[in-house]
């Protein structure tokens, strides 16, 4: 898995697979790249500092087993 942020366009891409994307589906300013195959392959957050903000903030206090 690989991680990468675009401070100028605040983007963050997250590669799930070294698959190439075929397709994608947006929704709340995710967008879903999947390969043909449907598998998974990179999720892009668009607005990453206000998503990851407001992600973080929602997670605050929660605790993982």
């Amino acid at each position: 898995m690989k991680c990468e942020y675009d401070e100028e366009a605040d983007v963050m891409m997250i590669e799930l697979s070294r698959d190439s994307p075929d397709y994608g589906e947006e929704a709340d300013g995710v967008i879903y790249h999947y390969s043909k195959e449907g598998k998974p392959v990179e999720i892009e957050i668009l607005d990453a500092s206000v998503t990851v903000a407001k992600l973080a903030s929602l997670l605050k206090g929660v605790k993982l087993k």
